[in-house]
């Protein structure tokens, strides 16, 4: 929820109080160094103790809430039919309108058992954009991702409120190249991550959904942030505004033959499931549950998970829980924006993202300049960043680089973690950080996985950079070692 103050500022407002609280601190400039060092300028493989601002991802990092807390005192830890899973499925029909759930133990399960029921070699999956992990399951299954996003979802800076469509008219080609046979299905990502969190509208999912039916092709929602999506739509479409959380999810579960999300996200708790109404699909993915996953009660998650799923998949429908993150991210980017920091616009549902390309437009890509920056911004200010770009794409079959649409470094605001005084301290840190963005150089790897290489692969600069930085800090701000 945003409040307008007297002097005509707009400001998050937090409903809710801190009850509990984890300490953190803010490692000086030398043990900043050694610890990317020792990261290989990855910062998925920085270690929590040497983070002050953990803005690596919202999944998994939400604050739960009491009542989630509460309800995992009371799980049936039972192996099967347990009494929990059966609340999480009355939660999801209740919310979702579905009738069948599956639950895994979080959303890349959910992609996998996806792509082992319904793709098949040499098919091709059309989405709005795809997701890491997405795309991997897919490819490993032998199809193709489309991605058919609107020409306007790589402008950075653009007033468009709905950047994460699909463009019916892309759809309506690939399907008549293609044929209706060889797409496996459309996918709908709410919010689109890779793009900065940019959420799609009813009336283009409709579109869509008119398409997938005439053709008989299944139209899968990936839910993961359907929450925020969800109010987006309401701040953002026409005739929305006075509709509930709770009215707009059921609009577009209705559009949906599957949904799938990660609960790690809107549902504030790690987990996941796949919820259905077409037994067809349901009994399709079934028998893969136990083999990969775990019991048809359980799927892979603690009951103590199921119980605080069930919960959240309720209290994400709250506006001020569903704006909880969305508020965060606008007031960020307006900050940073202020400050001249190029930042993707309109904010998005997850982070706040900066744009690596013009914020280093000295870098090439080959270099990784998001990655480089996400280095850069942990050596400056000792905030943890995802790089959104060319690093998280891996390498095409035949072994080239596969250059990223967007080069991005995500800023992520998990739902009721930051305060005010976290935002302002990572603007200042961002603008000083971008008056001397001709300190930052390129990366290059030395150890590069085959898959994913964005989650384990180390890198290292191109030249001194990173000591350059590091000596501006200390003149700046003191090393305090």
């Amino acid at each position: 929820m945003s409040i307008q103050l007297s002097d005509g500022r707009t400001i998050p407002i937090e409903m809710h109080k801190i009850r509990i609280v984890q300490k953190v601190r803010l490692p000086c400039s030398g043990e900043r160094l050694g610890a990317m060092e020792q990261a290989g300028y990855n910062t998925f493989l920085l270690r929590t103790r040497d983070i002050f601002l953990d803005m690596l991802t919202d999944s998994g990092t939400n604050a739960m809430s009491d009542n989630q807390l509460a309800a995992m005192m009371v799980s049936d830890d039972a192996y099967a039919g347990s009494e929990s899973f059966y609340k999480l499925a009355a939660s999801v029909k209740d919310i979702f309108g579905y009738e069948y759930l599956l639950p895994v133990h979080q959303g890349r399960a959910a992609e996998h058992l996806l792509a082992k029921v319904f793709v098949k070699p040499g098919d091709f999956v059309p989405m709005n954009y795809h997701f890491t992990t997405t795309r991997a399951h897919f490819e490993l299954a032998g199809g193709t991702v489309l991605e058919l996003f609107v020409d306007e979802a790589l402008n950075t800076q653009s007033s468009d409120p709905f950047k994460g469509n699909l463009d019916p008219a892309k759809l309506k080609a690939a399907i008549d190249q293609h044929g209706a046979e060889k797409i496996s299905f459309v996918r709908m990502e709410a919010t689109t991550n890779l793009l900065g969190g940019q959420p799609f509208s009813m009336a283009n999912l409709r579109a869509i959904k008119e398409i997938t039916s005439a053709h008989e092709i299944s139209l899968i929602v990936d839910g993961s942030l359907i929450s925020e999506n969800a109010y987006f739509i309401r701040q953002r479409e026409p005739g929305y505004a006075q509709k509930s959380i709770t009215e707009i999810i059921r609009e577009i579960m209705d559009l949906a033959d599957i949904c799938y999300l990660s609960g790690r996200k809107s549902c504030s708790v790690r987990g996941g499931f796949i919820a259905t109404n077409d037994r067809k699909h349901y009994e399709a993915i079934r028998p893969w549950l136990p083999v990969y996953e775990g019991f048809f009660t359980y799927g892979g998650m603690s009951s103590k998970e199921i119980e605080a799923m069930a919960v959240g998949v309720r209290e994400m429908t709250d506006v001020e829980v569903a704006g909880s993150s969305a508020d965060g991210v606008k007031y960020f980017a307006d900050r940073l924006i202020e400050a001249g920091v190029p930042v993707v616009t309109p904010a998005g549902g997850l982070a706040c993202h900066l744009d690596a390309a013009r914020f280093l437009p000295h870098v090439p890509q080959t270099q990784y300049p998001a990655g480089a920056l996400a280095a850069a911004v942990y050596l400056a200010a000792g905030i943890r960043t995802m790089e959104r770009g060319t690093l998280s794409t891996d390498r095409a079959r035949d072994g080239s680089e596969m250059l990223s649409d967007l080069e991005l470094v995500r800023l992520a605001v998990p739902r009721r973690v930051f305060t005010m005084s976290h935002f302002e301290y990572a603007t200042d840190r961002l603008a000083w950080l971008y008056q001397r963005r001709d300190l930052v150089g390129g990366l290059e790897f030395y150890e590069e996985p085959p898959v994913l290489r964005f989650f384990a692969g180390r890198l290292r600069p191109l030249g001194d950079w990173s000591q350059a930085l590091i000596e501006a800090c200390d003149r700046d701000f003191g090393g305090g070692c």
